[in-house]
């Protein structure tokens, strides 16, 4: 083993059998520490750095590890670990390095970000209500939708036409200015352009050299029947536009459903309460009920109980994804008259006669128990 190096589990001070992610995890730790920019004319600490990306560079390599671990420094000859660090062979670094100093491409290995490229537009939300009735059936309506387009008099240059762009002097063009460090290349984005390459001389009078103007767009929707809240409708390219050509956003059309006096949704069920009196629920009765269909009749059995609820079949909401609909359930409230007149009254007298009094406390059902047994 070479003398003048240290172990390189040492260096980065892991053991021997850690995995990739905290292999990493030491080395960003090392960097950090170690870095020249946080360490100006520090030469002891520009050596500790090196040694860690060193160290790095074979044991993140599963064949120089492998080496390494059989033979220690000197299975490395021949595999190239032992003439020098060249940070330009592990492209890993840029991507370690570059995330905790917020560098860009350190080693300019063309895995940098341009803010030239074209890059697609953000997209939109529009919220808008409807009642349950849209629901129902769907529906088609037109919205006003603000977002930017454009310029039309720049075709998005932020410039005059005539010499209202200039390369950017610092950059000569490029996007980004680079930056010699001890054995490093650091490139970062051109601070006089912001990365264009381009500097705007003479700004877009109708712009102001922001390229884009705000505009209000009226787009139809068409709302399927069966949408409920949350329900997002996306209307494709009707975004905000993409920077440098690229592809615009999308737009997506939000739902949100507003109460209805007579009707709840739960799910693709309709639900609605009816009152009935006594009379009605001992002896049975029909009653017309207004729906979405039209009027339809709901039959009350005789001897219908409170809490009671009847389903009409195929009258709920229109199923979004698949076909058929839901059903709707009446659920059956009775009423208890709190005033009487002295004819019904009598009624009630005679009729509380011929009914037997059924006053002791009956015994609990199967379910009531197991919930005292759990509770």
């Amino acid at each position: 083993m070479n003398a003048t190096k240290r172990d390189y589990y040492e260096v980065l001070g892991v053991g021997r059998d850690c995995d990739t992610p905290t292999l990493k995890s030491a080395y960003k730790k090392m960097a950090m520490k170690y870095h020249p920019d946080r360490n100006p004319n520090d030469h002891s600490a520009e050596e500790s750095f090196k040694e860690a990306a060193e160290a790095y560079s074979v044991l993140s390599d599963p064949q120089k590890r492998a080496a390494y671990d059989r033979y220690g420094h000197r299975g490395l000859q021949g595999l190239g670990a032992n003439q020098g660090f060249d940070p330009n062979a592990f492209t890993d670094f840029s991507d370690i390095l570059g995330d905790l100093f917020g560098m860009g491409d350190l080693f300019g290995s063309g895995q940098r970000r341009s803010r030239t490229q074209a890059q697609r537009g953000e997209d939109l939300r529009y919220d808008i209500e409807i009642n349950l009735e849209d629901v129902m059936k769907g529906l088609s309506v037109d919205i006003q939708v603000p977002r930017l387009d454009l310029c039309t008099r720049c075709q998005g240059t932020g410039a005059e036409k005539n010499d209202g762009i200039v390369t950017c002097p610092m950059c000569h063009g490029r996007g980004e200015v680079i930056y010699q460090q001890s054995f490093l290349q650091i490139r970062r984005t051109c601070n006089q352009c912001g990365g264009r390459g381009q500097i705007i001389r003479r700004p877009c009078t109708q712009c102001r050299g922001e390229r884009y103007v705000k505009n209000e767009r009226k787009l139809k929707v068409n709302i399927p029947a069966g949408v409920d809240t949350g329900t997002r409708l996306r209307l494709q390219n009707e975004g905000q536009p993409g920077l440098n050509s690229g592809p615009p956003g999308d737009l997506y059309v939000v739902i949100k459903l507003k109460d209805h006096p007579i009707f709840e949704r739960q799910g693709d069920e309709l639900h609605c309460t009816i009152p009935v009196n006594v009379a009605q629920a001992a002896l049975g009765t029909q009653i017309d009920l207004l729906t979405f269909d039209g009027l339809e009749t709901v039959k009350v059995a005789e001897g219908t109980q409170n809490g009671a609820h009847i389903r009409l079949r195929n009258l709920g909401v229109p199923r979004l994804q698949g076909s058929g609909r839901g059903d709707l359930l009446v659920h059956i409230d009775l009423r208890v008259p709190s005033k009487l007149t002295r004819e019904q009254r009598k009624l009630f007298e005679s009729l509380r006669e011929t009914l037997p009094a059924e006053n002791e406390p009956h015994e609990k059902g199967l379910m009531d128990k197991v919930k005292d047994y759990f509770m």
